[in-house]
C-alpha cells in the first residue's frame, strides 16, 4: 500500500463467528485439545479475506490475540513480571491472564468505558524493554501470504503506559509513563521491522489521547510521536472514543490521524492540513445503521486534508459478527440493524458514495420523567431495623450466581429448541436451587443466593423480560479471554409487564430458614451492556429502567424477601472519559439507582455490587447510592480500594472482595485471612462482610466449594 486505500476499519471482532476461540482456548485450558494456534491461524485468515471479499481497501492485522492485546503489547515489550518468567511461552501468557494455583494473574480492568476488560500491565523504575515478540510482522507475512497487504496495528505506547501500574515495591511517586523514552526504541524495532517486511503504514491506537491529560503527558505524545513518525513506515494515530482536542497538536508529526467521529466532533481543521485522515463515521459501539448524511462531515474535512478516507469509529471489537444470523428478530427491528459484516458493507459504499437511505429510527419515544424523592430513612434507622436478620459480625456471602453447568445450558438450549417443555425446564432450574441452597448451607454461608440457574446472562435475562428490549441468539462480543456475552438491544421504551425474579427467589427462600437475597441488575448496567436506543438520551433509558426495577424491588418485598441485591459494576464503567461530564452523568446515574431502591422499607437490606472498574475512583457517588451493604472487587486489584481517599469513613457495610474469581485457582484459608485483616485494619468489623470478588458463574463446583469453605473458616477466624 504506497498511499492509504479509501475504506478501512481499525479493527475487526477475534473470537469467531462461531465463538470458534473460546472453544479452542478452553480445550487447551483442560488439555482436551491441542488446535489451539491452528483455530488462530484459521480465524486470523478467515477475517483477513473476509474483509477483502467484501471490498474493504485497508485491512488491519495484529488485531487478533489470545486473550488480550494490552496483555500482547506487554510481552511484546518484554514487561514481564518476574514472577512469571520461569514458565514456558505459552503458560507464561496464560499465567499472566489467569492465573496458576501457585500465581495470582496480573490485575484487570474495563477498557475506557466498555464492557471488554484488558490485563493492566505492571511496570517498574528499572526492568529493561526490549523487543521479545516477532507477533505484528509474523502477522502481516502470515496475511501476505494470502495475497492480502495489510496495515498491522500496535497499542499506542502513550496509553499502554498510561493504562499500567507501578510494580509492586517501585519507589514512591513513580509512573510508568515516566519509562516513555526507555520504551520508544523498542516501538522503533517494532517498527523497523514491518517495514522490512513490507508495511507502509502501521495503526498506533491511542484511545488515552482522548482523555484529559495533564501539560506533562501532552509533551510526552509529542516526544514520542516526532521519534516514531521518522522510523519507517507512515504513523496512522487512532484516537477513539471521544474528540483528541489538545492531543491533537501534539501528533504534527505523523502522517495520519483517525477521528472517531461519532462520539466526537470535528477538531480544528487546520491542524490536518497534508495529512491522512480516517473519518470515523461508521459506529464500532453500536448496533444501528449508518445514515448516509455522515457524508457531510465527510465533505467538510476533503478541503483541509490531504485525503479522506472511511473508517469506523473505532475497532469493531465491540459488535457481534453478522446481523443476518438473527433470524428470530423482528425483521422490523433487523432492518434498523447493523453488526460487524453490515459495518464493513456501509464503509465500503460511502467510501464508493453509494449508501442508501434505510430504517435507521425508532418510533416515536412516550417519553419519560421522574419528579418523586428517591430518599430512604437515614441508615443508623434502617441498621436497626435490619438487626432482625440475625447477621453475625463479618457475615459471609456470595455475590450471586453459581457454576452455570453443562446439564444447565443444554436445558437451556433444550428449551429453546423446543424439544423440552417449560414445566420440564423449570423443574431443572427448582432442583438446581435446591442443590445451591443445600451446599451453601453445608458450607456456613451467613447470606445466601438462589444461584441464578435460570439466567443466561445478569443483563440479558432482564432484557428477555422487559418490553422494549429484544435479544439475539448469535450477537457475541469478547468481554475478556474465553468470555463473551451477547448484549441485549434496547429498541423502545422500556416497562416491566410483570414481576421477574419473585418465584424464583420466593421458592429458595421456602427452601431455608437463612435469609436469601433477591438478585436483580441496575439500571445503569443493564443500559451499559445493552446496545441502546439514540433518539432519546442515555439517562431517560436509565430512568425507565430504574422505574422497571422499582416495581420488582417492591414486589421482592412484598413476598418476604429481607435482603435485595441491585448490581450496579458498571457504575464507573459509564463514567464519562472528560471530568467536566462527569458530575452530571453521576447526578443522574446515582439517582436513577435511588429511585430503583428506595421504595423499600428500612427493614429491608440493600446491597449492590461492583467488580472490575477502579470503583475508588467514584467512592463517592457509591456511597451516595446509598446501599446498605456494598460488595466490590479487590482482591484481583490487591486491595487497592482499601487505599482510596475516604475509605475509612464509608459508613454503612462493605465487602471487599477477598478472592479471585476469574482465575481458576483456590485461594487457602490463610490467605483469605490476611485479606480480611488487611480489611479490618482500614474498617470497623460492623461494616465488613467476607464474600468473592464477583459471581461464580464461571467457575467449576470444585473451586467453588473449596473456595467458599475456606472463606467461611477466615471469617470464622477473624470474627474470633
Amino acid at each position: 500500500m504506497t498511499d492509504f486505500p479509501a475504506s478501512t476499519v481499525l479493527g475487526y471482532p477475534r473470537i469467531g463467528p462461531r465463538r470458534e476461540l473460546k472453544r479452542a482456548l478452553e480445550s487447551y485450558w483442560d488439555g482436551s485439545s491441542d488446535r489451539l494456534q491452528a483455530t488462530a491461524a484459521q480465524l486470523r485468515a478467515q477475517t483477513w479475506l473476509r474483509l477483502r471479499e467484501l471490498g474493504l481497501a485497508g485491512i488491519p492485522s495484529n488485531t487478533f490475540s489470545l486473550y488480550d492485546h494490552v496483555l500482547d503489547t506487554a510481552v511484546l515489550v518484554d514487561a514481564v513480571p518476574e514472577r512469571y518468567r520461569h514458565l514456558p511461552e505459552l503458560d507464561r501468557y496464560f499465567a499472566m491472564a489467569r492465573g496458576t494455583q501457585e500465581l495470582p494473574p496480573l490485575r484487570m480492568t474495563k477498557w475506557f468505558d466498555t464492557n471488554y476488560h484488558y490485563l493492566v500491565p505492571e511496570i517498574d523504575a528499572t526492568s529493561p524493554f526490549r523487543l521479545a515478540s516477532d507477533k505484528p510482522a509474523a502477522e502481516y507475512r502470515e496475511a501476505l501470504a494470502l495475497g492480502v497487504d495489510t496495515r498491522p496495528v500496535l497499542l499506542g505506547p502513550i496509553t499502554f503506559l498510561l493504562l499500567a501500574q507501578a510494580a509492586p515495591g517501585s519507589p514512591e511517586g513513580f509512573t510508568p509513563l515516566s519509562r516513555l523514552d526507555d520504551l520508544l526504541p523498542v516501538y522503533t524495532a517494532v517498527l523497523a521491522e514491518l517495514a522490512e517486511a513490507g508495511a507502509t503504514w502501521v495503526q498506533l491506537d491511542e484511545p488515552a489521547l482522548v482523555t484529559d491529560l495533564t501539560p506533562g503527558q501532552l509533551a510526552a505524545v509529542r516526544r514520542a510521536y516526532d521519534q516514531l513518525a521518522s522510523a519507517g513506515p507512515k504513523i496512522l494515530v487512532a484516537g477513539y472514543f471521544g474528540d483528541l482536542g489538545e492531543a491533537l497538536p501534539a501528533l504534527s508529526a505523523v502522517h495520519g490521524i483517525a477521528l472517531d467521529l461519532v462520539r466526537g466532533g470535528l477538531p480544528d481543521l487546520s491542524l490536518l492540513r497534508g495529512k491522512t485522515v480516517v473519518a470515523g463515521v461508521v459506529s464500532g459501539r453500536d448496533v444501528w445503521r449508518t445514515s448516509p448524511d455522515v457524508l457531510t462531515l465527510v465533505d467538510r474535512l476533503r478541503p483541509h486534508a490531504a485525503e479522506v478516507v472511511i473508517g469506523s469509529s473505532c475497532p469493531l471489537l465491540h459488535v457481534p459478527y453478522d446481523v443476518e444470523q438473527e433470524t428470530d428478530l423482528d425483521p422490523d427491528l433487523r432492518d434498523r440493524l447493523a453488526f460487524a459484516e453490515q459495518k464493513v458493507r456501509e464503509i465500503v459504499a460511502l467510501s464508493r458514495g453509494s449508501l442508501l437511505a434505510g430504517p435507521i429510527s425508532a418510533p416515536v419515544p412516550a417519553g419519560f420523567g421522574i419528579t418523586a424523592t428517591a430518599t430512604r430513612s437515614p441508615y443508623a434507622i434502617r441498621a436497626k431495623a435490619q438487626a432482625r436478620l440475625g447477621l453475625p459480625p463479618v457475615p459471609t456471602t456470595t455475590i450471586g450466581s453459581f457454576p452455570q453447568t453443562g446439564d444447565l445450558r443444554e436445558a437451556r438450549a433444550a428449551l429453546a429448541a423446543g424439544t423440552v417443555d417449560v414445566a420440564e425446564y423449570e423443574t431443572r432450574v427448582r432442583a438446581e436451587i435446591e442443590h445451591v441452597i443445600r451446599l451453601q448451607e453445608r458450607l456456613g454461608l451467613d447470606v445466601l443466593v438462589h444461584g441464578e440457574p435460570e439466567r443466561n446472562d445478569m443483563v440479558q435475562y432482564f432484557a428477555e423480560h422487559l418490553d422494549g428490549c429484544a435479544v439475539t441468539r448469535h450477537g457475541w462480543v469478547q468481554s475478556y479471554g474465553s468470555r463473551c456475552t451477547r448484549p441485549p438491544i434496547i429498541h423502545a421504551d422500556v416497562k416491566r409487564a410483570e414481576p421477574i425474579t419473585v418465584r424464583w427467589a420466593t421458592h429458595a427462600q421456602s427452601l431455608t430458614d437463612r435469609p436469601v437475597k433477591g438478585m436483580l441488575t441496575g439500571p445503569v448496567t443493564i443500559v451499559a451492556w445493552s446496545f441502546v436506543r439514540r433518539d432519546i438520551p442515555l439517562r431517560d433509558v436509565v430512568w425507565q429502567l430504574a422505574d422497571a426495577l422499582r416495581g420488582e424491588v417492591e414486589d421482592l418485598e412484598a413476598a418476604g424477601i429481607g435482603i435485595i441485591q441491585v448490581d450496579e459494576p458498571a457504575l464507573r464503567e459509564l463514567l464519562p472519559l472528560r471530568q467536566s461530564a462527569q458530575p452530571e452523568y453521576l447526578e443522574w446515574s446515582v439517582g436513577a439507582y435511588r429511585w430503583a431502591t428506595s421504595g423499600a422499607s428500612d427493614a429491608t437490606q440493600i446491597h449492590t455490587h461492583l467488580c472490575y472498574s477502579n470503583a475508588g475512583e467514584v467512592l463517592a457517588a457509591i456511597d451516595a447510592l446509598d446501599a446498605d451493604v456494598t460488595t466490590i472487587e479487590s482482591a484481583r486489584s490487591g486491595g487497592t480500594l482499601l487505599t482510596a481517599p475516604g475509605i475509612a469513613d464509608y459508613s454503612r457495610g462493605l465487602g471487599p472482595g477477598v478472592y479471585d474469581i476469574h482465575s481458576p485457582r483456590v485461594p487457602d484459608v490463610a490467605e483469605i485471612e490476611e485479606h480480611l485483616r488487611k480489611i479490618l485494619r482500614v474498617l470497623p468489623a460492623d461494616r465488613v462482610w467476607a464474600n468473592p470478588d464477583c459471581g461464580l458463574k464461571t467457575r467449576a463446583y470444585a473451586q467453588v466449594e473449596a473456595a467458599l469453605a475456606n472463606l467461611v473458616a477466615a471469617a470464622a477466624r477473624v470474627r474470633g
